[in-house]
């Protein structure tokens, strides 16, 4: 009989024997791996994590017992378990489970997350809350090793080991460098030093030698043999200094000994730090053999664990880019690029593997990348700081601070700008427009297709700048074929065809090819609307502005950026602070985050995608005018769903 269908709650999962408990995490694997070979998604890092998500949920008594995890990309089987298990094929999918920890979805989501090394800060304000209203509940975070380069994870166990707060840290290692301490000595040290037994008698010997005159120097050299065995053997005395007690590393998938270790460490009090290691895909031999490729996946084949192609297209911007950043630096030796952990994400791989001196990974650490960065530029070198949009927002002190007040020439390349689809809305980066623009110094540039970006690049690398610069491009594939001339830009300029209508539209970014394509559908029977690719946002092209502002009797601004603070909002201040006549609409992301799904159906949601905006441009003209051209406009109002596909 199978375990899984009968576990709707973690209460379930407590009442389950260790046999059963061995049954169902094989089922829990075959869920995950049915689940994600359907829908995509974070796989290995959910395979790895099945032994621990299972022994936690039979411990601790969930939701009054905390656990806050890193990340939270690792949560499809906390998912499963905990009551969602019919909904689990509609992970990351528009309208279903988000693909991580949410607080609306759940009471056992205790906290959202998706980005790296909050959890141990996050945790350590649970147990404050907890002992203010004198309850007793237990917390615990699990944090990667991944996340535990970001120098957040440190300042929370910092402030835990001073405060001395009773929680419980996991650390995930699912490095192979670990593999030599998961051994049968480091095995029986943690379980001796986790024991309960042993606990006690720790106890009966401390308040023992309190009797002592020289209590103080013998209970220190009680200690310091402990430290001295422990630290032979195992790897974790930087946590002791921190103020942990370090338990570890043993192996994460041994489900006995995991739940036999998490009893134990149960009856303790003070910070505690769990030291396991697992095997990211383990079980499934695809994932195991290609971590990588199945760390973040499409859609797959359970069986062979062949990973479905999408039907040819163009390339993505992350691929463009990354073959930009090759031609940069072969022809400019003082070229470098920087990244915070997300080497494959944003296309460096080839970068590094031909300019290894001149690449650097910083880990998730991007305050620090930006000081590295503003190190490298203040030397004379051209650092190419390469973050998505989403995580660029964790070193805003430093791109205020540290390298524009100083004028320093760091160029900042913003990737996934915009809507990312299934990530939601922990990855969207819809901030940058505004939170970039507001920083004096800051040129903020925004290509409209790939060939456009190269120009960009390449005039970064040939140029003295005079401060940093900001180039956004999002998570898609460039919407025109890209070319072998790289095209001269005019720096600080827009670009139009013609600006001698009524109607202008000022399109940014990814939003110009659909402004293109609803001035199309709006031009049919007469030119009555004229794009202008509104490619640097700071600073504007006040040349062309102004002359637009003269002329045109509705102007609409157009971005994949919120509304409040965005290029629209700058537009209106200029147009308002110069007596403008006519009439302005901005078109943006609504004051608001939004959910997962698909880019499409995201852009539809909230009217970006081409006949929402070839409607709202048509209803902000038709509302606002009764001059005979926009009447034609009126006559083929019910048509352009139609003409726009």
């Amino acid at each position: 009989m199978k375990i899984l269908p009968h576990i709707h709650s973690p209460a379930d999962t407590r009442k389950l024997s260790l046999d059963e408990l061995m049954i169902l995490k094989d089922e829990l694997r075959q869920d995950i791996v049915s689940a994600v070979s359907k829908t995509g998604g974070h796989l290995a890092s959910n395979l790895g994590a099945v032994e621990l998500t299972i022994a936690l949920h039979h411990v601790f008594n969930l939701p009054k017992d905390k656990i806050i995890w890193d990340v939270s990309h690792q949560t499809y089987g906390h998912k499963i378990l905990t009551g969602r298990r019919d909904k689990i094929g509609t992970i990351r999918q528009y309208g279903g489970l988000a693909g991580f920890t949410k607080r609306t979805e759940s009471e056992y989501d205790d906290f959202g997350a998706g980005h790296a090394s909050t959890s141990i800060s996050t945790a350590l304000g649970f147990a404050a809350a907890r002992d203010n209203i004198g309850d007793d509940n237990k917390v615990i975070a699990v944090i990667g090793d991944g996340s535990m380069t970001g120098g957040l994870a440190f300042e929370g166990m910092n402030n835990a080991g001073h405060l001395k707060k009773n929680m419980l840290v996991i650390l995930n290692d699912n490095t192979w460098s670990i593999s030599k301490n998961v051994g049968a000595l480091s095995k029986y040290l943690t379980t001796i030093l986790a024991d309960e037994k042993f606990n006690k008698l720790r106890s009966e010997v401390w308040e023992l030698t309190g009797k002592f005159k020289r209590r103080d120097k013998i209970r220190e050299t009680i200690t310091n043999i402990e430290h001295s065995i422990k630290s032979l053997l195992v790897p974790g005395m930087l946590f002791q200094k921190l103020g942990f007690r370090y338990f570890g590393p043993i192996d994460g998938h041994d489900l006995p000994l995991m739940i036999k270790t998490l009893e134990d460490l149960k009856q303790l009090s003070g910070p505690l730090m769990l030291h396991i290691a697992t095997v990211k895909g383990k079980g499934y031999e695809p994932a195991e053999a290609n971590v990588g490729a199945f760390h973040g996946v499409g859609k797959f084949d359970k069986v062979t664990g062949e990973i479905a192609k999408s039907k040819p297209t163009r390339p993505s911007y992350m691929n463009v880019f990354g073959n930009i950043m090759v031609e940069l630096a072969e022809k400019n030796k003082k070229v470098l690029a920087i990244t915070a952990a997300m080497a494959t994400g944003t296309g460096l791989v080839k970068f590094s593997e031909r300019f290894p001196e001149r690449f650097f990974d910083v880990g998730i650490a991007e305050g620090h990348g930006g000081c590295f960065s503003a190190g490298l530029a203040a030397e004379g070198m051209k650092p190419y700081f390469v973050v998505y949009s989403t995580f660029m927002q964790r070193a805003y002190d430093q791109i205020i601070h540290d390298i524009a007040l100083q004028k320093l020439p760091v160029v900042f390349c913003m990737d996934r700008a915009g809507l990312v689809g299934n990530d939601g809305p922990t990855h969207h980066g819809t901030f940058d427009l505004t939170y970039m623009s507001t920083v004096p110094n800051m040129v903020v540039a925004v290509p409209k297709d790939g060939n456009e970006l190269r120009s960009m690049l390449h005039y970064t690398a040939d140029n003295e700048l005079e401060g940093p610069v900001s180039v956004r491009y999002p998570r898609d594939s460039v919407p025109s074929d890209m070319t072998e001339e790289i095209k001269p830009i005019a720096w600080g300029k827009w670009d139009a065809n013609n600006i001698d209508k009524d109607v202008i539209v000022l399109a940014v970014g990814t939003m110009v090819d659909t402004a293109y394509q609803a001035a199309k559908a709006l031009n049919e029977e007469s030119e009555v609307v004229s794009v202008v690719n509104a490619r640097f946002v700071k600073p504007f092209d006040y040349e062309m502005l102004e002359a637009i502002s003269k002329r045109a009797k509705y102007i609409i601004t157009i971005e994949e950026n919120q509304i409040r603070g965005g290029f629209g909002q700058a537009i209106a201040e200029y147009l308002m602070s110069n007596d403008y006549k006519g009439k302005l609409k901005v078109i943006g992301i609504p004051d608001q985050f939004v959910t997962h799904g698909n880019r499409d159906q995201l852009l539809k949601e909230i009217a970006l995608d081409v006949e929402s905006v070839t409607q709202t441009i048509s209803e902000f003209a038709l509302k606002e005018s009764s001059t005979g051209f926009l009447q034609k406009l009126r006559l083929r109002k019910n048509s352009v769903s139609k003409k726009v596909s």
